[in-house]
C-alpha cells in the first residue's frame, strides 16, 4: 500500500462554514474513507494510501470552491460530492470481479463478503431486523461479520456508534489473576472483538474512534442503567450471559439502533448452565416480530478445515450423550 500526507491550508474562509458545525462536514468525510483526517490551527492534514489522499484533496478544493462561490456551505452541498464520487466510479470495488452486493465491506486489506449460504442469510437479517440472534459453533463469522456489518452502517451514516461487548465469565480461567487495572485485564479477554476492528479500520483512525467514543467494548455488567440510541450494538459469546444479563442487554437499545447477539450454546461457561440467557432468549423471544434468528452448523466453518471436522466430532458426541440420557430416563 502505498501511502501519503497531504497538508490543506484554510485561508481566505471561514473554518467553521468548511468544517461544518461542530465539525459536522468534516464527520460526514471521515465516515466515507479509511484515511485519517486531522484539523490543527489552520491546516488540515490527510494521511492514507495515496489515491484517497489525493481524492479527499479534491473534496475540500470542491467545498472551498462553493464556499467562494455561494458564501456557504450546506450539508447537502457536502453529501452531494460525496455522492458524485460513487456515480464516477470512485467509490467502487478495489478488485474488478467482485460484485458490490456481495460485499459487506472493504477493510484495511481484504474484502469482507458472505462466503456461506447462511452467512448471507444472516446479513440480509441483520438488515430486515433490529435485533437478531446468531448461533452456532466457532469459527463460522458470526462476531467477525457483525462487527464488518456495524463498521458499515457507521460509514453509511445508519448509526452514530459501535458498541461491542462480552459477558465477563472465564472459561477456566480467572481475570483477577490477571496483571494491571480493569481495563488492562480486559484486554486479552476483548481479544477477538479488537482483532476484527484491525482488520477493517486502519490504526490510527481506530484509535481515533476509541478516544471520541464512536467504538465503546465494554463488559456486559457494565451496561445495566444505560439506553443505547443510534448505536448498532453487538453482545458475543452471549452462552455466558445469565438470564438476567440478557434481559437487562436487550431491554438497553433505543431508537435508531440495531443489535446483535453471537453465542455457541455448546460453550456455556456458566457454572449453572440451565440460568443461560441464550438459551432462555431464543425459547422466550422465537415468535417475536422484529426479532431475526440464524444458526450456523459446520458446513459454515470459514477456518481451517478442521476445526469444521472437530465441530462435527464435538457435536455427535453431545448427541450420543442426550441420546443415551433420554434411554435412560424412559427405562
Amino acid at each position: 500500500m502505498d501511502l501519503s500526507e497531504k497538508k490543506i491550508k484554510i485561508t481566505d474562509i471561514d473554518a467553521i462554514t468548511l468544517l461544518g458545525l461542530n465539525d459536522s462536514n468534516l464527520k460526514l468525510i471521515d465516515k466515507k474513507f479509511s484515511s485519517t483526517i486531522t484539523v490543527r490551527g489552520d491546516t488540515i492534514t490527510i494521511r492514507g494510501e495515496s489515491e484517497e489522499v489525493k481524492l479527499i484533496g479534491k473534496i475540500f478544493n470542491e467545498m472551498v470552491y462553493i464556499i467562494r462561490r455561494n458564501g456557504t456551505l450546506e450539508t447537502s452541498d457536502v453529501i452531494s460530492i460525496l455522492e458524485l464520487l460513487s456515480i464516477n466510479g470512485n467509490d467502487l470495488p478495489r478488485n474488478g470481479n467482485e460484485k458490490t452486493d456481495d460485499v459487506i465491506l472493504y477493510g484495511v486489506k481484504d474484502i469482507i463478503k458472505a462466503k456461506t449460504d447462511n452467512q448471507k442469510k444472516y446479513i440480509k437479517l441483520v438488515n430486515d431486523n433490529d435485533l437478531v440472534f446468531a448461533i452456532g459453533p466457532a469459527g463460522t463469522g458470526k462476531t467477525y461479520l457483525a462487527v464488518a456489518m456495524a463498521v458499515a452502517a457507521y460509514k453509511n451514516n445508519e448509526v452514530n456508534r459501535i458498541i461491542l461487548s462480552r459477558p465477563a465469565v472465564e472459561a477456566g480461567e480467572s481475570l483477577g489473576y490477571l496483571p494491571g487495572d480493569m481495563k488492562e485485564k480486559l484486554d486479552p479477554y476483548m481479544r477477538p472483538l479488537t482483532d476484527a476492528l484491525f482488520q477493517m479500520i486502519p490504526a490510527e483512525k481506530l484509535k481515533g474512534m476509541y478516544e471520541k467514543n464512536i467504538i465503546e467494548i465494554t463488559p456486559l455488567a457494565y451496561m445495566r442503567g444505560r439506553t443505547l440510541n443510534n448505536a448498532f450494538i453487538i453482545l458475543d459469546e452471549a452462552q455466558n450471559a445469565t438470564k438476567t444479563q440478557m434481559k437487562m442487554f436487550l431491554t438497553r437499545f433505543g431508537f435508531g439502533s440495531k443489535a446483535v447477539v453471537t453465542g455457541d450454546i455448546t460453550q456455556v461457561d456458566l457454572a449453572d448452565k440451565s440460568n443461560c440467557g441464550l438459551i432462555n432468549a431464543t425459547e422466550i423471544l422465537k415468535n417475536v416480530k422484529g426479532i431475526g434468528f440464524i444458526n450456523f452448523d459446520s458446513k459454515d466453518v470459514v477456518r481451517h478445515q478442521l476445526v469444521a471436522r472437530i465441530v462435527n466430532a464435538y457435536q455427535k458426541n453431545e448427541n450420543d450423550k442426550f441420546r443415551k440420557y433420554k434411554e435412560i430416563k424412559q427405562d
